[in-house]
């Protein structure tokens, strides 16, 4: 089975970065920069990883888990922000009440780090 990790982040360096790494590790990779362009791919890439930015212009990482838990996602979603790691926290616990599989992480993350959440 491919793995395959779909990444919405309004950052694009931080999507280039994720993605080289998830490379790296044989992963097929979809970089999204924002929550429409997220939910188109996201049932076309079938991803087994999601990486999802909680603070977006667009729209807010809650709302994205709200619509992952809609479509009964089963994807590993790694919750990550580069504000208050409470966001991301909070926002990792509200996705499990949602029944995901949600884990959360502080930008920015090292490469070594990054392999293990994704690993």
């Amino acid at each position: 089975m491919t793995q395959r990790i779909l990444v919405v982040d309004d950052e694009p360096e931080f999507g280039t970065y994720v993605g080289e790494v998830a490379r790296g590790l044989g992963y097929e990779v979809e970089i999204t920069t924002s929550a429409d362009a997220f939910m188109q791919a996201y049932d076309k890439f079938d991803p087994s990883i999601v990486m999802l930015d909680v603070v977006m212009p667009d729209i807010d990482g809650i709302e994205l888990l709200k619509w992952l838990s809609e479509r009964e996602c089963t994807a590993k979603i790694i919750v990550v922000t580069g504000y208050n790691p409470s966001y991301a926290s909070m926002a990792t616990t509200l996705g499990g009440k949602q029944g995901l599989n949600t884990l959360n992480a502080k930008k920015p993350i090292s490469v070594q780090d990054l392999r293990e959440l994704i690993g």
